[in-house]
């Protein structure tokens, strides 16, 4: 057996982390060989639930978890992390802009990206869900310059699911038939969602979504819509914020970037830009990324972007720029 990753969860006592520890904990992340840590962080008044959180994850009597740890103290529950992932955040209730989000989260990233330059292991990988995602893990990032900006990311693999999915209903067949929709941008409703290198295996055929769909109208009105407004329409149906889809996406992201993703498969993850497609530099942006079992990702090079996608790509971009500076002048204040 592999010495135990330390894996520290924040928001531990919320939703989407209810989903997401029976997952990491059992092996669907990290592998069936590799035992577990969990720090469980969140806030003082959730200290009582947390506590009930720790009974379940030890009553579920799991053979990787070697230990359970809550905190409510951010700077123990850094200590030696080799992975985090940054659920814990004001959530978004139904008609919130993003902006009033910014201003309450943005303080809050700002000191865990300290602690994670104080007491985190230099390695660290960092997935940060809370919202607004991309622009409070480009703040973590500022605040811990000890660490690799690229162990900096974002989710933005719940949208590429969201339009895998759309794709995979359109055309009658399973999810995993369709691979390459590529999220652009924000996580927020100025994404792009891409299908232009996306394919999907029909009929015993490997083709083009767009050759398999045959609705160009659809591809770029409703189907950008619908993944776009995806998280408002489960607010506004459920009264709360995705929960089991975001832990799935949060699996999905960390076990690709642990592990690598196959030849010819590339997944979206929010990154710092390296100047790729001409996004400003540092911005943490979605890219298409390839992942790597060295637990490394580049981004994919040298697609064709047409004027349709150029557009789109610029505007996510602007809204990401405007974050960026709404956020450092938080910080900064």
């Amino acid at each position: 057996m592999a010495e135990p990753l330390r894996v520290l969860v924040t928001g531990a006592a919320g939703q989407i982390a209810y989903s997401l520890l029976y997952s990491v904990a059992k092996g669907d992340v990290f592998g069936p060989n590799q035992p577990i840590i969990l720090v469980l962080l969140d806030i003082q008044p959730m200290l009582g639930v947390l506590e009930g959180v720790v009974m379940e994850m030890m009553d579920c009597a799991l053979p990787l978890l070697k230990e359970v740890i809550p905190s409510v103290n951010e700077m123990e529950a850094f200590k030696d992390v080799d992975v985090a992932m940054l659920v814990g955040a004001m959530p978004r209730r139904e008609g919130m802009e993003r902006k009033d989000l910014l201003a309450a989260n943005v303080k809050i990233f700002k000191s865990m990206g300290h602690a994670i330059d104080t007491q985190a292991k230099k390695n660290i990988k960092v997935v940060v869900v809370g919202n607004p995602a991309n622009t409070n893990a480009y703040i973590c990032k500022k605040y811990a310059p000890s660490i690799n900006p690229a162990n900096f990311t974002a989710l933005t693999r719940l949208d590429q699911n969201r339009a895998q999915a759309q794709i995979a209903a359109k055309l009658g067949v399973s999810n995993s038939s369709v691979k390459n929709c590529v999220i652009w941008g924000n996580h927020s409703s100025t994404q792009y969602p891409d299908v232009n290198q996306a394919v999907v295996d029909l009929n015993g055929k490997t083709m083009p979504v767009r050759e398999a769909v045959k609705d160009d109208n659809w591809l770029n009105n409703e189907f950008i819509k619908t993944v776009q407004q995806r998280g408002a329409a489960v607010i506004k149906a459920r009264k709360l914020s995705s929960a089991m889809s975001a832990a799935k996406a949060i699996v999905d992201h960390v076990r690709d970037w642990w592990n690598g993703v196959p030849d010819g498969t590339y997944v979206s993850m929010a990154v710092p830009s390296d100047g790729s497609y001409n996004i400003e530099e540092g911005l943490i942006y979605s890219f298409p990324v390839r992942t790597k079992p060295d637990h490394t990702y580049e981004i994919v090079k040298g697609l064709t972007i047409n004027d349709f996608s150029r557009e789109k790509m610029d505007a996510t971009e602007k809204e990401l720029s405007e974050e960026k500076n709404m956020a450092l002048s938080v910080c900064e204040s």
